[in-house]
């Protein structure tokens, strides 16, 4: 397996003369076959790292809440796409029992958008029930704005003002249940993508948190290292190549979605990920994405808006989507 390293590039370089990094964010978001499609930010403030930590036990704790409880937090009329979704999801050509996610809005509390809006895409704009990945991404998309720009189709787009001024940004708290008793495959036998099928984010940007594993214990569950070497997030290279992404736990990757790959004619791709559990009896994984994505007016196409082009995609992986 050929193994590309993952570029990674400085939060307070980022901050402080973002236009300096376009040679890196080339190299990580770029066309060339070794392009990963992501990119690791390290020197975050110290705080991070006990944020993320406390946030990803969050998940654990209300995914093991009861089952009559987490149902009251769902929401069906937004196809689960805020507050609590299990099993909703179709993934692999079946309804994903594998992990638990809860959806919210981190950025906006009340959408202000008007009411037939609201109802149209109701997979967006609800009112909810960690806003640093968010500014970090913000930062990203400034300095990615000089590179972005000679393949848009469209020249009059600003990746950063797309990604600051939208009112769909998502988070997605994500809970991995462990696998059940007997159902592991020797390793050789394992799909790389067993705890979550090969697939592409909705998203212009997606923040990612370092993954955290929990193993289940009679009180509270223990944070342990990584159960495998095998277990984890794996991402397809430009070139097709197959990668295992680590993401240190005092840092945030980002990596490119779908609506970035329209906006640029599919001159800059998604970045194809899953990700494989490669062992270990009675361990969760726990982690953070934001989806950062434009408006549901934007066109991301001559032909479609971003909301029509979620609706297309909702369709394939929910049953009865709101269309």
């Amino acid at each position: 397996m050929n193994s590309p390293s993952v570029v990674s590039i400085s939060y307070p370089t980022l901050v402080s003369s973002p236009l300096s990094l376009e040679k890196s964010i080339e190299q990580a978001f770029g066309s060339h076959p070794q392009a990963l499609g992501i990119i690791i930010v390290k020197d975050l403030p110290a705080t991070y790292k006990a944020y993320r930590e406390s946030l990803l036990k969050f998940g654990h704790k209300f995914a093991h809440l009861p089952e009559e409880t987490k149902e009251r937090y769902t929401d069906p009329e937004s196809s689960y796409s805020f507050g609590w979704s299990h099993g909703k999801e179709i993934m692999n050509g079946k309804p994903d029992t594998l992990k638990g996610s809860y959806y919210a809005n981190p950025i906006i509390d009340v959408p202000d958008v008007p009411p037939e809006l609201r109802d149209q895409h109701r997979e967006f704009y609800r009112s909810n029930i960690c806003a640093f990945v968010f500014k970090v991404g913000c930062d990203l998309a400034a300095a990615c704005q000089p590179f972005v720009s000679k393949h848009l189709t469209d020249m009059s787009i600003s990746l950063p003002i797309l990604i600051s001024t939208s009112q769909t940004t998502k988070a997605r708290l994500l809970h991995y249940f462990p696998p059940s008793p007997g159902s592991f495959l020797p390793s050789e036998d394992e799909p790389i993508d067993s705890w979550c099928g090969f697939h592409l984010d909705n998203s212009l940007l997606t923040g990612l948190c370092s993954a955290m594993f929990l193993r289940e214990g009679d009180k509270e569950p223990t944070v342990i290292a990584s159960p495998s070497t095998t277990s984890g997030l794996y991402i397809r290279t430009r070139g097709g190549d197959l990668t295992k992404v680590s993401i240190p736990a005092d840092c945030l990757a980002f990596q490119t979605g779908e609506s970035l790959e329209l906006v640029t004619g599919k001159k800059l791709r998604a970045t194809p990920h899953c990700v494989r559990i490669g062992g270990g009896e009675r361990i969760s994984r726990e982690t953070f994405a934001v989806f950062m994505q434009p408006d549901t007016d934007q066109k991301v196409s001559p032909t479609e808006t971003f909301g029509q082009f979620s609706k297309r995609v909702l369709a394939e992986h929910y049953e009865n989507s709101i269309m």
